[in-house]
């Protein structure tokens, strides 16, 4: 294009999305003006208001996080006709609804991520603009339908180039302007069951598996909203790294969690040993935590005495034996049956005592006589501290916290329940990640530790009966006969509506509320690293989640929990049987080809099945590697710290645990630094299997630059870096 040519074009691109900007605003103002009114608004329900007042709200934010990239490209149809693509839809009211901007998750803009040069879809031209704030500054054309061609030319991978050459931040960005065709695929997918996303290091499944949820609440938005959608990720880094995707492309009923977070009241980090891990995670163990629950449902070894005013009665074995036989048929949670329990004994003893009591004068016929005994009697007994010990003796009520515990820390309950001897633990409330599945199985086998309460409705008409004594008591119609103009505040509101205002109301967002209640179903839930999640872990989020719709992203060669997913068949097929598709992303954006030269023969010693993915782009600055001595080491990784500082981007230094200035490579998972330090890689690697991963894990982190010390010879996977570049990490600091 001619320079004079491409200014005009310029200057009239920069004009169309400054009239953009112009109607996002009036629509901004528009709706806070709206808000406002809302918040003051008069004479409907408080409950319609508060309706009215959220649904403004969630729109106000929609169109705030548009204002920070809202256009970024146009599309030319061989009709003539162009369509501009960007973070929202806006349309012109007054010429019949036209598109002045599509959302990039309308049909009609899918052609912007999916049309090549061999297959235009229709299109003539794709033109990608790059903006600064509110301003055009420039942008690409990309002609589109040439024969011969097969992908996109270099002006039309700019765009991707810049971004993922670009400096990283604090957390994860969005990819709305950048999507690629096997991405767009992915995010557009129409699956209602469960969809399963692998991909190696840097093939962005991650912010692949967001746009989807976005794309799902922009298609099925009144039926997720309601209740939510669940994202779960492997560490509070992680969740916080990607934090930003969801909100910035308008949407914010997502709650965040890690694996540890999913019993309220519980925010679990610690981790148990492969071994124990392993026994948790399997399906097996709910025979243990039935066989523990079992076993407190105990006989009495002897009779236990119970003394009453008149007489003392006696629990025996074969009584418990009956109770415990129909309290356990009756299918209720162990708690929720203790009533069926408890009913047998009393009813055996009080016809015991009643017997005693009444022998010689007092028979069955005399049956007003008998039941008013037995009721002194069950009085006698709920007040007798003995009959109260002795059923918490024989059947206790406990909450999943207590019956872990007490498994845990005793040899003798864990043998009883036939379990691992890998559970035993001395103190048993020492929770880890993988006692919380077991925590929330519990819940359910347990039942409630309390009565449930019924008084809620009870108060509700209590309060509505009390709204309709104010409002008599307010005006009294026949002290006003004579005045037939007079208004009534019973004309105004109901009692029920006078009540209602006294009531205390949950304010909270949807995503404060659902995190808080254990019984929360939601209609979608995104887990990422899923390979690293157990049977346990996914009995949980199905429990969650009612109608089985997930996006599971993760990569088997990267597991390193011993209880995580070999296969995504074996995880899956017990709960969505011939409902879940796979997905493979296969082209590396983040780890650039020096990098994962180096991490592809590592994955070719402990994962030689696994095919690398390959990387879009080189950066130029080889990897390098650097033995230390001990007293060098710590100079060396201040060295790497000191030199980062200085330059944009980000950095890490990750090791083994014990090497003071580094972080565990399982923190890293999903996250990604312009420069990552790796110490010690043959200490890493010496935990076998799980060893291979997390160094595969450190290996695939960087966006531009690789460095490793190490004080013992390097592995030969990573032989290469020493001819690949210098020996010191300011040969390569370039």
């Amino acid at each position: 294009m001619a320079t004079r040519g491409y200014e005009d074009e310029l200057r009239a691109e920069r004009d169309y999305v400054a009239g953009l900007y112009t109607r996002l605003d009036a629509e901004r103002a528009r709706v806070k003006g709206n808000y406002s009114a809302a918040l003051r608004g008069r004479g409907e329900t408080l409950v319609d208001r508060d309706v009215e007042v959220r649904a403004l709200a969630r729109e106000s934010k929609r169109l705030d996080v548009a204002d920070d990239g809202l256009c970024f490209g146009r599309l030319d149809a061989v009709s003539g006709e162009r369509s501009y693509i960007g973070r929202i839809g806006i349309f012109d009211e007054q010429n019949e609804f036209e598109p002045l901007l599509l959302d990039w998750r309308a049909p009609a803009a899918r052609a912007f991520y999916v049309a090549t040069a061999a297959n235009p879809e229709n299109m003539r031209r794709r033109r990608q603009f790059h903006t600064k704030g509110r301003r055009v500054v420039d942008f690409t054309d990309e002609v589109l339908g040439r024969p011969g061609a097969d992908q996109r030319d270099e002006g039309g991978d700019a765009a991707l180039l810049a971004a993922v050459n670009a400096p990283r931040g604090d957390g994860m960005a969005d990819i709305v302007a950048t999507i690629q065709a096997e991405q767009d695929e992915i995010i557009r997918l129409d699956h209602s069951g469960v969809l399963v996303i692998e991909g190696g290091p840097g093939t962005g499944k991650t912010v692949v598996a967001l746009h989807r949820v976005a794309y799902l609440l922009y298609t099925q938005r009144e039926r997720m909203e309601r209740h939510g959608v669940l994202v779960v990720g492997p560490n509070p880094a992680f969740l916080n790294h990607i934090g930003r995707v969801l909100p910035s492309l308008g949407e914010a009923n997502v709650v965040f969690m890690t694996t540890g977070d999913l019993v309220p009241g519980l925010s679990v980090t610690a981790e148990d040993s492969p071994e124990a891990a392993r026994v948790k995670g399997s399906r097996k163990i709910l025979d243990t935590l039935a066989a523990a629950i079992a076993d407190r449902q105990r006989l009495p070894e002897q009779p236990i005495p119970i003394e009453l005013s008149d007489v003392t009665v006696r629990i025996d074995a074969e009584t418990v034996q009956w109770a415990r036989q129909e309290a356990r048929e009756s299918g209720l949670p162990h708690n929720e049956a203790r009533p069926a329990f408890t009913d047998i004994i009393t009813w055996v003893l009080t016809e015991r005592a009643i017997a005693r009591i009444g022998r010689g004068w007092l028979t069955r016929k005399d049956r007003d006589a008998w039941e008013d005994m037995r009721g002194d009697l069950l009085t006698e007994l709920a007040e007798t501290e003995a009959f109260g010990a002795a059923l918490d003796a024989l059947w206790p009520i406990m909450t999943p916290e207590t019956l872990l515990t007490q498994l845990y820390s005793s040899h003798e309950r864990l043998a009883a329940a036939g379990a691992d001897v890998a559970l035993y633990r001395a103190d048993g409330a020492a929770w880890t990640v993988s006692d919380v599945p077991l925590l929330d199985e519990l819940v359910d086998l347990l039942g409630a530790d309390k009565p449930a309460d019924n008084s809620t409705e009870q108060e509700q008409r209590a309060e509505a009966e009390y709204a309709a004594g104010v409002l008599d008591i307010m005006v009294d119609r026949t002290d006003m006969m004579d005045d037939e103009d007079h208004l009534f505040a019973k004309d105004l509101l109901y009692a029920e509506d006078l009540a209602d205002r006294f009531l205390e109301r949950d304010t909270r967002e949807l995503a404060e509320r659902a995190a808080a209640d254990r019984d929360w179903t939601y209609r979608h839930i995104v887990v990422d690293e899923a390979q690293e999640l157990s049977e346990m872990d996914w009995r949980v989020l199905m429990r969650r989640c009612p109608g089985r719709s997930f996006t599971v992203v993760g990569d088997v060669a990267q597991r390193r929990s011993a209880a995580g997913a070999r296969s995504w068949d074996t995880m899956l097929e017990p709960y969505v049987p011939g409902r879940w598709a796979y997905r493979s992303l296969t082209v590396n954006y983040r780890t650039p080809a020096e990098i994962m030269a180096i991490a592809a023969t590592l994955l070719a010693e402990f994962a030689p099945g696994v095919q690398p993915p390959e990387s879009v782009r080189a950066c130029g600055v080889s990897p390098w590697a650097r033995q230390v001595t001990d007293e060098e080491l710590p100079g060396a990784i201040e060295q790497f710290v000191h030199e980062e500082a200085d330059r944009p981007g980000t950095s890490i230094v990750i090791g083994p645990p014990g090497v003071p200035g580094t972080v565990a490579a399982s923190r890293t998972k999903g996250l990604e630094f312009d420069a990552v330090l790796v110490v010690d890689p043959e200490r890493i690697l010496a935990e076998g299997d799980r060893g291979a991963a997390e160094l595969y894990v450190a290996l695939t982190r960087a966006t531009q630059r690789l460095g490793v010390l190490h004080r013992n010879p390097l592995p030969r996977a990573l032989t290469g870096l020493a001819a690949s570049g210098g020996d010191h990490p300011r040969s390569q600091a370039k």
